[in-house]
């Protein structure tokens, strides 16, 4: 599953450096952070996708197996989902730095590939937490299948995936927040 991840990065990233070379002439600050904030909301929701999948087909054989279950396997399906919203909140927050609600910013290319590369903590952390998060969402699934009385500690295991979408969610704000 990594593999597939990796290539997902490559060619989104590839796509990127594709485009701005494209409009190198045309190319603005404000376009390549515009790119940024694009790739934080698509990486982490393509991780996010993966990982409640994931979670999901597990939920599905047990919920299949035996209904009285499906409450306790709904949180573990919905975890590998808060990456894909930690990542819309840091395309959020750059377009709100940059005044696309109002005025935009103008800004030189330097402050823009600034704020690019200030989205890729949360574009890549929630990328692969997101998919790791729903492996382990899905193997905690098989807890609760076998003994559902410790649906509670099951739940513990992927939220500590979770610390790490977090930690790269923050890093992103403060250096956009530092930026702008």
């Amino acid at each position: 599953m990594v593999s597939v991840s990796l290539i997902v990065v490559t060619v989104v990233f590839a796509t990127a450096v594709f485009v701005l070379a494209l409009v190198e002439t045309a190319a603005t600050g404000l376009t390549i952070a515009l790119v940024g904030a694009g790739m934080a909301v698509v990486l982490a929701g393509i991780g996010s996708s993966l990982g409640v999948g994931m979670a999901g087909e597990a939920a599905a054989g047990v919920v299949a197996e035996d209904p009285e279950k499906f409450g306790k396997l709904l949180l573990l399906q919905a975890l590998p989902g808060t990456q894909g919203i930690y990542g819309l909140l840091a395309g959020f927050l750059v377009m709100l730095q940059l005044g696309l609600f109002g005025d935009p910013v103008d800004l030189t290319v330097a402050e823009g590939t600034s704020i690019f590369l200030a989205c890729i903590p949360v574009a890549l952390t929630c990328l692969l937490s997101g998919i790791y998060q729903g492996r382990v969402s899905a193997a905690c699934i098989g807890i609760v299948a076998k003994r559902p009385e410790e649906s509670g500690k099951a739940l513990v295991l992927p939220v500590m995936v979770e610390t790490y979408a977090v930690l790269g969610l923050l890093a992103t704000m403060l250096l956009i927040f530092n930026l702008v």
